[in-house]
């Protein structure tokens, strides 16, 4: 039994369903599903009730995937405490208006936890700029939201947040309860400088051109929105002040939380930053 293999099938029992774990893997869905039927062979035990609609745990999947899970953390601890041995243990992160987001804390503890003798550093990065200073080797590791420009980039999806509009509390669309994009047609929006990342621009624009005042952070897109009335996105569940609102926009596809890191590096200490990540933004 292979450390790989335990890995396809933590993916396969986490998505419950084959296309989407072969996507969180990179890889294609014939030899991640010849990889699962191989290790059910090896153990003698079908882990997984399949159907077109996905598949479901068995009750020895369930037992395996909680072993698998402590398994694979135990391997990436000891990657981790080699490469410190050598002098690599320093990880620098990258953050993206994590603010008081349960997940983040719970990922910084578990991580701190799992991992005392790894040095960490955070960098936090304004709006301007979604892979925190990835491209410019600024940080190992990223964790942001998307869409953004992925090229040369891996990206693994943590979790998807629905978005609304933020408004002034006193703005008559407040009291609608709901809105579309298409109840902002004439309103002016906050927009970010020129240069920033067109796909991510686009996103936070509702896929339109847009007017209105350019910032960069996210306190500066709360004082657009009091000072001047200008009207914008943001995920759903962050705290406000009292004199603003947020309305779920029904037709916006939601924001990905991801983590983000450089093609091609092989350093152990992503690799487990990942597996913390992983399982502090699961569902809970």
């Amino acid at each position: 039994m292979e450390l790989r293999t335990l890995r396809y099938f933590v993916a396969v029992a986490e998505e419950l369903h084959f296309g989407r774990a072969a996507a969180r893997l990179h890889m294609s869905q014939p030899p991640l599903s010849r990889a699962i039927r191989l290790l059910e062979s090896d153990l003698g035990v079908a882990l997984l009730h399949r159907s077109p609609a996905g598949v479901s745990l068995t009750a020895a999947g369930t037992v395996l995937l909680d072993e698998a899970r402590r398994l694979l953390e135990q391997s990436e601890q000891i990657r981790v405490r080699v490469s410190a041995a050598t002098g690599a243990s320093t990880i620098t992160i990258g953050l993206l208006d994590t603010g008081t987001d349960p997940a983040a804390l719970r990922m910084a503890d578990a991580y701190r936890r799992q991992h005392p003798e790894v040095e960490i550093r955070i960098r936090e990065a304004d709006l301007t700029d979604p892979t925190c200073g990835l491209r410019a080797g600024l940080v190992d590791v990223a964790v942001t939201r998307g869409p953004f420009d992925a090229t040369g980039l891996s990206v693994h999806l943590l979790r998807t947040d629905p978005v609304g509009a933020v408004l002034r509390a006193d703005d008559p669309l407040v009291r609608r309860g709901h809105l579309t994009l298409a109840d902002l047609a004439d309103r002016r929006w906050f927009r970010f400088p020129e240069g920033t990342d067109a796909i991510w621009q686009s996103y936070w624009n509702g896929g339109e051109p847009r007017e209105g005042p350019v910032v960069r952070g996210v306190q500066e897109c709360r004082q657009a929105v009091i000072w001047n009335g200008t009207v914008g996105m943001t995920p759903l569940g962050h705290d406000l002040p009292a004199n603003l609102a947020v309305l779920p926009l029904t037709d916006m596809p939601p924001s990905p939380v991801v983590a983000a890191w450089n093609q091609g590096d092989a350093n152990p200490l992503i690799t487990s930053f990942l597996q913390v990540a992983t399982a502090a933004y699961r569902p809970r």
